[in-house]
């Protein structure tokens, strides 16, 4: 399974921490066993061969069948005693500022389970989830997918600031002053960039309109470039709290812009039963609700 989805017998050797040698005799005595090839050498790469990607469709439906058996079977007893692992996506602004809390709550709840979370923007979470490497996200939604099944979560805002020394703060701004603004932006594939692209369509803005300075792949990349800098940017509200708070960023206002966007829990088609990530969602939702 590590071969298969990294596409790389060395790399599955440094996850697996084995040798390169190891790995490549279990693939061999696979196919021994199956009496078909699982792989294909293309050059320098490897693919999968279709019995090799029937194989790990089927190892991937049997390792959730594995986990959810162990959850079930352990909370026969006492929903306490729940035992499994939750392999949890969420795009930055989730991860960073809204889950710690109710990661460490949830976590004294359910003792024994642990938690692994990825943090990536959204078009990174949503691809990890069809992929297995997740077992739920939390991302913004632009267009949802047959695959996938979807389940509010919050909404927050996202918000122009600048330093509290540039030039812009204090001031509020038209929409001709705004598109002759320098800006810093996410990277893109970030739900941040997506929410406010989405609102400038709405003004009838093209991305081709703005006056894009630099691009930071990260929320805290770009939240700190605006601390040195004097240009506008778009943070989610939530990021930068404090710094409002404390006068380091300074809110300046676009006429007719306002951003807002809906974070949902993801979920593959058919794992919905999962009751480990029904009671993390329920669990996540009470606390956001206080």
């Amino acid at each position: 399974m590590e071969v298969a989805a990294n596409l790389s017998f060395s790399k599955a050797a440094q996850i697996l921490f084995v040798t390169q040698p190891a790995v490549s005799k279990h693939i061999k005595l696979l196919e021994d066993q199956y009496k078909v090839p699982l792989f294909e050498r293309k050059g320098s790469t490897i693919i999968l061969t279709e019995a090799g990607t029937k194989l790990n469709e089927y190892l991937l439906q049997a390792t959730e069948i594995e986990r959810k058996a162990e959850y079930d079977l352990s909370v026969l007893s006492s929903l306490s005693h729940a035992a499994g692992h939750l392999r949890l996506g969420a795009s930055t602004t989730i991860a960073l500022y809204i889950l710690p809390p109710i990661l460490s709550g949830f976590q004294r709840a359910y003792s024994n389970v642990g938690v692994q979370l990825v943090n990536r923007n959204s078009e990174y979470i949503l691809n990890a989830l069809l992929t297995h490497e997740v077992d739920i996200g939390i991302i913004e939604v632009e267009n949802k997918l047959t695959t996938v099944s979807y389940k509010p979560f919050m909404s927050d805002e996202v918000i122009p600031v600048c330093s509290a020394k540039s030039p812009l703060a204090g001031k509020s701004l038209t929409i001709k002053q705004f598109l002759k603004t320098p800006l810093a932006l996410r990277e893109r594939g970030s739900g941040t960039l997506n929410a406010l692209l989405k609102a400038l369509s709405n003004l009838h803005i093209k991305p081709a309109d703005l006056s894009i300075k630099i691009r930071l792949g990260g929320t805290e990349a770009l939240k700190n470039f605006l601390l040195a800098d004097q240009c506008l940017g778009f943070m989610p509200r939530p990021s930068i709290i404090r710094q409002l708070a404390e006068g380091e960023l300074v809110e300046v206002p676009i006429e007719g812009l306002k951003i807002t966007r809906d974070f949902f829990f993801i979920r593959r088609k058919g794992t919905e039963d999962y009751g480990l990530t029904g009671n993390f969602i329920n669990y996540a939702l009470s606390r956001i609700e206080k």
